[in-house]
């Protein structure tokens, strides 16, 4: 692996391509916001069980504002 390559969605260490094969769907192709967005608070969720939903929410659109994949969707300009 390449150091410094990581998944352009969400960030998770890859050993080519742009994204990671948790990111994309059966066709290779990146998976729609709606449901990056919902396995990432899931994610994080699943990660501290202490942290609320929304919490998790503000955690995981401030992380994807970072991420080339979808650092301009217009569901993160909120």
């Amino acid at each position: 692996m390449t150091e410094g390559t990581i998944c352009q969605s969400c960030s998770m260490p890859i050993e080519s391509g742009l994204y990671c094969p948790h990111c994309v769907d059966e066709h290779g192709e990146l998976q729609p916001f709606e449901v990056r967005f919902e396995r990432m608070v899931q994610w994080m969720l699943r990660s501290d069980p202490s942290l609320r939903r929304t919490e998790a929410e503000l955690r995981t659109r401030a992380h994807m504002r970072t991420m080339p994949a979808w650092k301009d969707h217009p569901r993160l300009a909120e």
